[in-house]
């Protein structure tokens, strides 16, 4: 997910909760047509694995068009199947390890389910290619969740692997995840809900974080 690029935070983005396939894949449309993701990550909902499957193939063959990194929630199967370029483990805890021993490099892994700094630490260990700072679909309220500004905070200033952190229901929210140090943001609500369209959301959040997130300290190549 890393971009050599960019010296700032960057958006990921979190699909909506919807069972309609085709708005979810207009909104993705839309919303990689606005300017900069890192990535997208795929949340199932309450779709069974084949056409979870079904829709993750058209998503793939969109993001990846763009130049966007697509991560899977939770299912490996699905991942490798469709072509994705990972999987985002949202209790990691449990299976982190061993999930990315037998995967072996051939697919990305993100970590999430930290509470406290141990836990975070504790998949930090694992190495995965980045810790996740909150929960899908826990981005309600306008604001992110104090406890998570106050881990990627944390993380930021002490720990070499990429951090995001979940944002919340207000595109101005990714400003406040981006003064953390957070490597990125992620966003689903605050992009895929309003007035505007998903891509002028994007397009507006990415001048909010070109005109006001700090820039990285390390050199950028």
């Amino acid at each position: 997910m890393a971009d050599t690029h960019f010296d700032r935070c960057r958006l990921v983005l979190i699909t909506p909760e919807t069972e309609d396939d085709d708005h979810l894949l207009d909104s993705v449309r839309s919303a990689l047509s606005g300017g900069d993701v890192a990535s997208l990550i795929l949340s199932p909902g309450a779709r069974h694995e084949k056409a979870f499957q079904t829709l993750a193939e058209k998503v793939v063959a969109i993001a990846q068009e763009k130049g966007v990194a697509v991560m899977i929630a939770d299912d490996t199967r699905v991942a490798g199947r469709v072509g994705a370029d990972g999987v985002h483990l949202e209790d990691a805890k449990a299976t982190m390890a061993e999930t990315m021993e037998r995967f072996d490099g051939r697919l990305m892994f993100g970590a999430g389910g930290a509470k406290t700094r141990h836990e975070a630490l504790e998949l930090g260990e694992t190495q995965p290619d980045y810790v996740f700072f909150g929960r899908i679909g826990y981005d309600n309220k306008p604001d992110p969740h104090p406890r998570n500004l106050a881990m990627a905070d944390w993380w930021a200033s002490m720990v070499a692997i990429p951090c995001v952190t979940m944002g919340g229901s207000m595109p101005q929210s990714a400003v406040a995840v981006a003064e953390t140090g957070s490597d990125f943001v992620a966003l689903s609500t605050a992009v895929f809900s309003g007035p505007e369209s998903p891509g002028e959301r994007v397009s507006t959040i990415n001048t909010m974080l070109d005109e006001k997130a700090p820039r990285f300290t390390e050199e950028v190549e």
